[in-house]
């Protein structure tokens, strides 16, 4: 999964940067809240991101506040990374946005869990707006029938928008994922098919 770092202090991003990447993450890294707004701003922007409270540009609360108003469809884990651990400064930043945060200086068996389940929310998150999509599709697939539909009281055919009449599987195989399979229910089958048969067996016997 890629993750975006946003640290203003070069050393601590150099670290994490190679930290996340030994654990096989895709990483973009920069310097000050305001480029990390435009990244996240991109199409293929990363999924997780990790924002330092306290940087040039936008602060990570003022961040994480934005990309929640301006940037909402899109799954997003937000970590803020903070020197102070008052819990005014936290419930501010939770407030603003952010999923989770980190007290720095964090534990790195820490901070690994907590990328580990900020992976598995943004997992499920897309597999649920996949699935809504989904739905939707199918949704559109299928017309609702409604109202009062013209039927022939002789030959059973339906009167179209276009005033064609259609027989009823064709009118509502056009408008729904339905698929006829035809038979012969005992009613029917009683009062044409053995007459039928009792007809053939008659003209069997006669030659």
């Amino acid at each position: 999964m890629r993750i975006l770092i946003a640290e203003d202090s070069f050393h601590q991003r150099e670290a994490l940067r190679a930290l996340l990447e030994e654990c096989d993450y895709e990483v973009e890294a920069v310097a000050d809240g305001d480029e990390a707004w435009k990244s996240l701003q991109r199409e293929d922007s990363p999924d997780l991101v990790l924002l330092d409270s306290v940087m040039p540009g936008m602060t990570g609360p003022e961040l994480c506040a934005r990309a929640r108003q301006e940037l909402p469809g899109r799954p997003r884990h937000i970590i803020l990374l903070t020197v102070r651990g008052e819990t005014e400064d936290i419930r501010i930043g939770l407030d603003a946005g952010a999923d989770d945060y980190i007290i720095k200086p964090y534990q790195e068996v820490e901070l690994r869990a907590r990328l580990h389940a900020g992976c598995r929310a943004v997992s499920l998150q897309l597999e649920l707006a996949r699935r809504v999509r989904q739905l939707e599709a199918a949704l559109d697939r299928v017309e609702k029938l409604e109202g009062i539909l013209p039927i022939c009281s002789y030959c059973k055919k339906i009167r179209d928008d276009q005033s064609d009449w259609k027989p009823v599987e064709e009118y509502l195989s056009r408008r729904s994922d339905v698929r006829f399979s035809h038979g012969i229910c005992p009613g029917c089958y009683t009062t044409h098919v053995e007459p039928m048969i009792e007809g053939m067996k008659g003209t069997a016997s006669e030659s």
